[in-house]
C-alpha cells in the first residue's frame, strides 16, 4: 500500500505543502508528474516552458536521488495514466496541491470521480496562494470585484495570520521505490529552446527600488519571478513573508494583484472567454488579419509596440508596462478581439499565467473587473516619451533602428481614437 503524490504547479521539494503531509503518512509515497497530452501536444517541439519545467523536474529528480530515489514522469492524458497506476498499485490516497484554473479544476473533478469510484481518498492543499477561493471576500460573502478593497481586506487578513513553513525537504526517506521511468525531454517529443527563463532576482536592492524602477523597460527593475511562480518551483508563503517583514509595499501589492485575478477567475470562470461585463461582447471588432499579423511580427510603425513585440517574440518576455501598451493598441487602436491578444500571449510567454493575463486583457479593453474605463486609450508614442525617451529599450529590440526612418504607422492616433470611441459608445449604449 502506498499514496501518492502528484507534482502539479509546484515543482520543489521545499516548502510543498501537500508533499509534507504526503510524507508525514505511514505509506511510503510516489511522487508522479504528467507531461499532459491534451497540453503539451498543442506547442511547437522546442518551447521554452516544457523545457524549463524539465529542468524544474530534474533539480527534484536529482534531489531524490540523494536518498537513492527517483521522480516517475508519464507523458499521456492524466485519466490513463491514473487507470495505468490503479492497476499496478495498491493505493491509499492521492495528495494534491489544489489548481484554480478551469480546465485543471474540470481535470481533477474527472481524477477525483475515478479515485472515488476505487474507495481511493483525495487529499487536496493550498498552496499557491497565500488566500484562496472564498478566503477573501466582502463581509456580504461576495467577490470583491475592484482591486484596492480587496487588496485592503487581504493586507488586514495577512498581517493576522502566521505564515507556516512546511519542511518537506527532511522527510524524503518515505520515498517510495519504484519502476516508472525519469523519462527525458526528448522522450516526450521535444528538444532544447533557444529561449531560455531568465534567474529570479529579489535582492534587498531590487525591491527597494522596486517602485521607481518598475516602469522602465530599458532597466532592469523587476525580479523575473513569475515563471518561478507560475510553475511552483519556488513558495508564494516565503516570498510574501520576505515583502512583508522588509515592508515593501509595492512588491507585495504584485503579489496580491495575483492573487486577486485568481480569485475572480475562480468566481467566474466564464472570464476565459467572455468579457465579464457581457455588454462588452457586443463591440463590433474590426478583427483585421492583416492588421494582426502586423501587431504580432511588430510592423505597426510604433516604435514602443514594436519592440514590445519583438521582445515577445525573440525571448518569451515582454515587460509589464508595454504589455498595458501593446494590449491596448491591439483592443483600441485597431479594435481587434481582447481574445486574439490573449490566445497570442498564451502561446509566446515563458510566464504564461491565465488569470492574469485574461484579467488584464480585459483590463486593457475595458471589459473586466476594475478594468480601465472605454475612453481611457493609451497613446502609444506619448507612453514611449514618457518611459523609453532615449530610445534604449527600442534599440535593444528593434535592430538597426532609425526614429527619422521608421516605418509608418498603420493607423493614426487621433483617427483611431475617435474610432474607438464610437464603436465602443455604440456598444455600451445599445
Amino acid at each position: 500500500m502506498l499514496n501518492i503524490f502528484w507534482f502539479r504547479r509546484d515543482l520543489r521539494i521545499e516548502d510543498n505543502v501537500a508533499l509534507f503531509h504526503a510524507l508525514q503518512q505511514e505509506e511510503s509515497v510516489l511522487p508522479i508528474f504528467i507531461f499532459d497530452k491534451n497540453i503539451i501536444e498543442h506547442l511547437p517541439k522546442n518551447d521554452a516552458r516544457v523545457q524549463f519545467i524539465h529542468s524544474l523536474l530534474s533539480k527534484i529528480n536529482q534531489k531524490l536521488a540523494e536518498f537513492g530515489y527517483s521522480l516517475a514522469i508519464f507523458h499521456d492524458t492524466p485519466i490513463n495514466v491514473f487507470h495505468q497506476l490503479l492497476k499496478e498499485n495498491k493505493i491509499k490516497a492521492v495528495f494534491i496541491n489544489r489548481d484554480y484554473e478551469p480546465s485543471a479544476r474540470a481535470r481533477d473533478k474527472e481524477i477525483y470521480e475515478l479515485l472515488m469510484k476505487h474507495q481511493i481518498e483525495v487529499k487536496s492543499y493550498k498552496d499557491q496562494v497565500i488566500f484562496e477561493k472564498n478566503e477573501v471576500v466582502k463581509d456580504d460573502k461576495t467577490p470583491y470585484l475592484v482591486y484596492t478593497p480587496y487588496s485592503k481586506k487581504w493586507k488586514s487578513a495577512f498581517s493576522k495570520i502566521k505564515i507556516e513553513t512546511f519542511d518537506s525537504a527532511s522527510h524524503l526517506n518515505k520515498i517510495a521505490a519504484h519502476h516508472y521511468p525519469f523519462l527525458t525531454l526528448n522522450q516526450i517529443g521535444f528538444e532544447n529552446s533557444n529561449q531560455e527563463v531568465l534567474n529570479y532576482e529579489i535582492s534587498n536592492e531590487l525591491v527597494v527600488n522596486y517602485e521607481s524602477k518598475r516602469n522602465f523597460p530599458s532597466v532592469h527593475g523587476t525580479s523575473n519571478l513569475s515563471p518561478y511562480l507560475r510553475f511552483g518551483s519556488v513558495s508564494i508563503r516565503q516570498i510574501a513573508l520576505k515583502a512583508k517583514n522588509e515592508n515593501h509595499e509595492t512588491f507585495l501589492n504584485e503579489l496580491i494583484w495575483r492573487e486577486f485575478f485568481m480569485m475572480i477567475l475562480w468566481h467566474f470562470p466564464q472570464t476565459v472567454h467572455q468579457s465579464f461585463k457581457p455588454i462588452y461582447d457586443q463591440i463590433e471588432w474590426r478583427n483585421d488579419e492583416e492588421e494582426f499579423k502586423k501587431w504580432c511580427e511588430g510592423k505597426t510603425g510604433y516604435p514602443i509596440v514594436d519592440a514590445a513585440m519583438m521582445q515577445l517574440n525573440q525571448s518569451g518576455y515582454m515587460h509589464n508596462r508595454c504589455r498595458m501598451i501593446v494590449a491596448s493598441f491591439l483592443c483600441k487602436h485597431l479594435l481587434i478581439d481582447w481574445r486574439w491578444g490573449e490566445a497570442y500571449f498564451a502561446e509566446k510567454l515563458l510566464d504564461y499565467e491565465q488569470s492574469a493575463n485574461v484579467g488584464n486583457w480585459q483590463w486593457a479593453a475595458g471589459c473586466g473587473v476594475d478594468a480601465a474605463p472605454y475612453f481611457r486609450i493609451f497613446n502609444p508614442s506619448e507612453q514611449q516619451k514618457k518611459f523609453d525617451s532615449e530610445f534604449k529599450y527600442i534599440k535593444k529590440w528593434i535592430h538597426g533602428f532609425n526614429a527619422a526612418h521608421y516605418i509608418n504607422p498603420i493607423v493614426e492616433h487621433t483617427f483611431a481614437r475617435k474610432r474607438c470611441l464610437e464603436v465602443y459608445q455604440k456598444a455600451v449604449k445599445s
